[in-house]
């Protein structure tokens, strides 16, 4: 089976994934009633793509219920989350200035959502401050990421920006 971090998934896997996540574990018709009405996939469209994702170790067949059976997510939505924004990131040369110099650009991402990103940020520094305290490993780590964070600026200076 593929890591959790390994496991691409497609626009249309993704939006049945979705309803998977929100519904904890589900049948293949519990599923296909769960995207949206207007551009509902017929069943056996739905149950093909459940069938790619067990292959590709997203789901797993939990139980049967008659001749239904009930599926459950592998991969978490983080995990996927995570590894889609570090594509994302790919497209920008891995430079997250440049991925939301984009954004900013394009009219998604706002004042107010850079004001709650830089809270988030804060509190993450926050959290690791005290759970890092007093010990060499925590040190460590925030050493670590301290020079990986230095290291992607530097190397995202040479780049032209817009």
């Amino acid at each position: 089976m593929a890591k959790e971090s390994e496991v691409k998934l497609t626009r249309f896997e993704l939006e049945v994934m979705g309803a998977l996540w929100e519904l904890g574990s589900a049948s293949v018709r519990e599923l296909q009633e769960r995207l949206p009405e207007g551009k509902r996939p017929a069943y056996t469209t739905v149950q093909t793509i459940v069938y790619r994702l067990e292959e590709k170790g997203a789901v797993r067949r939990v139980k049967k219920v008659g001749n239904a059976h009930v599926f459950e997510p592998v991969v978490t939505k983080r995990a996927t989350v995570r590894r889609l924004f570090g594509e994302l990131l790919g497209f920008f040369g891995g430079s997250p200035r440049a991925m939301m110099a984009q954004l900013v650009e394009a009219g998604h991402l706002t004042l107010e959502d850079l004001r709650e990103g830089e809270e988030a940020l804060a509190r993450l520094e926050a959290g690791k401050g005290a759970a890092g305290a007093g010990t060499d490993e925590g040190a460590a780590d925030k050493n670590a990421s301290k020079g990986s964070a230095a290291a992607s600026r530097k190397a995202g200076e040479g780049r032209g920006r817009r």
